[in-house]
């Protein structure tokens, strides 16, 4: 039991601290015994709502030597669906990957789930993602500063442009170094260039849009058919269009903020994932006013990101989110 509160505190520091990174830790003894390093787990379910979901949730973990670390429970009020976020710890030589793998996949049967997921951040492959940039560098470079520190649990595999950056630049400079492509696509209304795009996207898991100012069209949505990440500034639908943060600053607003959402076919309409407000006011001239905006932009699809990764966002309804 010691060793069981001694593992779970360390987990669960690594939870507290934000970070997914390896929760494995080296074999630790109690007197003349050892242990085996534990990894750390995640599992969503999202299903009809019936007697006893939780209760097997945690049956089909501690059958296995697991053990549950927190646990969150969403059941909607005059709704037949249940939401779950399971986080635990388990000897990866007693439940190897596969078999976790067919455990839940039992419970997702018996139960007639619509989403049951699972990973295991040490032992899975990280999030393949494509960044979408226009000409502001802000979000773009704050992703690849957290990809480097390691804040963000994804692999950068290209990032797309409609700007053409000239070789000296801070970002074509720091992609060079770290060896990930960098696409010039210029589009027009007439030729969004779907068709190469789809090319350089089709072996990520999701694509992130870090201030891209061109409109996905609805072929490419379709056709990519995951998940899409956008920033957008202020609280939808405020400031629409060009230089939003000299509209609200010309508006004399006192309340600023980001929203990142999902892209769908209704612009900046998507299911919201994360939302962050700073208050502002006269004592503000415009260059701290759009210093203050873009610092939230920054935060706030670090944030979405990051709670994507960590399997912390379900669909809820037909536009709406359950963030855990």
């Amino acid at each position: 039991m010691a060793f069981a509160k001694k593992a779970a505190a360390q987990v669960l520091g690594v939870v507290a601290n934000g970070s997914f990174k390896s929760s494995r830790f080296a074999g630790q003894s109690l007197g003349s015994r050892s242990f085996t390093p534990l990894a750390h787990g995640v599992h969503v379910f999202h299903c009809p709502d019936d007697v006893g979901i939780v209760a097997k949730l945690s049956d089909c973990i501690a059958s296995r030597g697991g053990n549950i670390l927190g646990a969150d429970v969403f059941v909607p009020e005059n709704e037949n669906v249940f939401y779950s976020r399971s986080e635990f710890i388990f000897d990866p030589i007693k439940w190897p990957r596969g078999q976790m793998d067919e455990d839940f996949l039992k419970l997702s049967k018996k139960f007639n789930a619509m989403r049951s997921v699972v990973r295991v951040p040490i032992l899975d492959p990280m999030y393949k993602i494509a960044v979408l940039a226009s000409k502001q560098d802000h979000c773009l470079v704050d992703l690849l500063h957290g990809w480097q520190d390691g804040r963000l649990p994804v692999e950068i595999t290209c990032v797309i442009s409609n700007h053409d950056r000239g070789p000296n630049t801070h970002v074509i400079r720091f992609l060079g170094r770290h060896g990930i492509p960098y696409h010039y696509l210029q589009t027009t209304k007439e030729n969004k260039r779907d068709g190469e795009m789809l090319e350089l996207v089709q072996n990520t898991d999701f694509i992130v849009l870090a201030r891209y100012m061109q409109i996905l069209s609805g072929n490419f949505l379709r056709s990519y058919g995951k998940d899409i990440i956008n920033i957008h500034h202020g609280l939808l639908p405020s400031f629409k269009g060009g230089n939003p943060s000299k509209q609200a600053f010309d508006a004399g607003v006192k309340l600023i903020g980001a929203t990142s959402h999902f892209v769908t076919e209704e612009l900046d309409a998507g299911p919201i994932i994360e939302q962050m407000v700073e208050r502002v006011s006269h004592r503000d001239n415009l260059h701290s006013f759009v210093q203050k905006s873009e610092n939230l932009e920054k935060q706030c699809l670090s944030k979405a990101i990051k709670s994507y990764c960590e399997l912390r966002v379900l669909p809820y309804e037909k536009n709406k989110t359950v963030v855990f």
